[in-house]
């Protein structure tokens, strides 16, 4: 979706259950408007996060009116099976998007060309590479072949159907995802809870949620030097995405319950 979009929506990480909400983009044209819908990877759930987090996925299966299927072309085992059915059941145009077609070998590749010419009939395959725009411009014309004819949903300035604090707070989640193994990213969350304008800077209060003691200990690191480290490239992450300068404070809370009570969910967006 960032290819597509032009700009950095959805946060990225090599981690499993990066993205845990569902982010609209749009797209807007003189004569079209397309809403690209990021949602979760489909999972077992847990705990009410993932149950809520696999809400935003059949969502997104029941009112979208094209599917783009996007394939690591190094991913051994693909979407899942039942996704696949899903999407088939669903009897919208579907685009196979092999992705890294600039580091993937050919013949491996062209397999998975005959693979999914085999598993859904009648998509349109396309090898692309997101990270250097090969072929993003392919897809674009695809979907707007595809799109239905309706007036906007959307008014044609917006881009996403997120603020501001959203995306800061999912800038100082991906810093966890990069710089935190083991549990430690999936018991996190981040809640801004102050977020001034000035004139010459962004000042922000946010808050890292965890559920145990110890988790909150390897957050901070040996005095400190870890939470130091990750609250230096959120900042200048946020700084390039707001365009101004920022004075980011960040404090941990232990909040054993958070991924199970309903209420809270709710209130953190899920």
């Amino acid at each position: 979706m960032n290819a597509l979009m032009g700009e950095k929506l959805s946060i990225i990480t090599p981690k499993a259950q990066t993205t845990r909400h569902r982010i609209l983009g749009m797209l807007n044209g003189d004569d079209f408007q397309i809403v690209f819908s990021d949602t979760p990877g489909l999972l077992k759930p847990n705990y009410k996060l993932q149950e809520n987090m696999m809400n935003y996925v059949h969502d997104a299966l029941s009112d979208a009116d094209i599917f783009l299927v996007v394939i690591d072309a190094f991913d051994e085992a693909g979407p899942e099976p039942k996704i696949i059915d899903l999407i088939k059941k669903a009897g919208v145009p579907v685009i196979v998007v092999l992705n890294k077609s600039d580091i993937a070998d050919g013949e491996k590749q062209m397999k998975l060309v005959e693979q999914y010419s085999k598993e859904i009939p009648g998509a349109d395959i396309v090898p692309v590479s997101a990270l250097k725009g090969t072929n993003v411009d392919r897809i674009l014309e695809l979907i707007k072949k595809y799109l239905p004819e309706h007036p906007a949903y959307f008014d044609k300035d917006s881009s996403t159907d997120r603020n501001e604090r959203f995306f800061v707070s999912e800038i100082i989640r991906e810093k966890i995802l990069k710089n935190y193994q083991k549990e430690i990213p999936y018991a996190c969350e981040v809640v801004v809870e102050e977020f001034k304008d000035e004139v010459t800077i962004v000042k922000i209060r946010a808050v890292i949620l965890v559920e145990r003691e110890s988790q909150k200990a390897i957050l901070l690191g040996h005095q400190g030097v870890m939470i130091k480290k990750l609250g230096t490239e959120a900042r200048k992450s946020i700084e390039h995405f707001l365009g101004t300068r920022v004075f980011l404070g960040l404090f941990i809370k232990v909040d054993k319950d958070w991924r199970n009570n309903e209420g809270k969910l709710k209130k953190f967006g899920y």
